[in-house]
């Protein structure tokens, strides 16, 4: 495909709720660094735009974790944070608003594949945010984030889940005698505030211990318990 078209811009305006004032901004957000060394014409890539927009990005998605996340601890925020504003995760965000149809690219960068590249396809999504802060405001930024970020919040975090789970299973399963099994050991509170406590177990031995809203949460701290567990281990020998 080539270039994106007035058309193309206004559509993308009109899908997605954004009314711009300054529609030099939103082009500038999509102009790539290799566009910009074929047109003369052309000062500016969206590099500095996408810098304020990384910064826009990590504030809103620390106060929605602020919000809505009132047990977790800082370093927990940090990391679940990192989670959802990394470069696969930008990418989903930037696939859900047709993104990679957007771009202005230098031909070269066009023929091998720079609207499917990932680096490049992020870094549109963060500068998009940029512009839509200045021109737009905060309010608009946090109603894009609302249809695009906040939705994949639950399936980053369990994408988390699974890294510690699996994890532990890759470390143990490095020999095929040994298994891994996760118990839940209790629950208490009422319905709404449930807390489970988890156990995993290596081998027939409760190797970590760990509490959650959902059975699920609980097994994650189990195993994250486990697997420090083992490195304080591995390097005592």
């Amino acid at each position: 495909m080539g270039r994106p078209t007035g058309d193309q811009i206004t559509q993308f305006m009109k899908k997605w709720e954004l009314p711009f004032q300054d529609v030099k901004l939103l082009h500038r957000a999509f102009m790539h660094t290799s566009y910009v060394n074929e047109e003369s014409q052309v000062l500016e890539s969206n590099e500095r735009l996408e810098f304020l927009g990384d910064a826009v990005l990590e504030l809103q998605t620390s106060k929605f974790l602020y919000t809505h996340y009132p047990k977790m601890a800082e370093g927990e925020m940090t990391k679940f944070r990192a989670q959802i504003v990394r470069e696969e995760s930008l990418v989903i965000y930037a696939t859900t608003l047709g993104l990679g149809d957007m771009l202005f690219l230098g031909r070269g960068e066009e023929q091998t594949g720079g609207r499917q590249r990932p680096a490049i396809i992020a870094d549109a999504f963060e500068s998009l945010l940029g512009a839509i802060y200045l021109d737009l405001g905060i309010e608009t930024v946090q109603t894009i984030l609302e249809k695009v970020v906040f939705p994949e919040v639950s399936t980053v975090r369990q994408r988390e889940y699974q890294d510690f789970k699996s994890q532990l299973q890759e470390l143990v399963q490095t020999d095929a005698t040994r298994n891994v099994v996760y118990q839940i050991a209790s629950e208490s509170g009422p319905a709404h505030a449930k807390v489970f406590v988890a156990n995993v177990i290596v081998d027939g031995i409760i190797f970590g211990t760990g509490d959650g809203r959902t059975k699920k949460d609980a097994e994650q701290q189990a195993a994250r318990a486990a697997l420090a567990k083992l490195a304080v281990t591995e390097q005592k020998e």
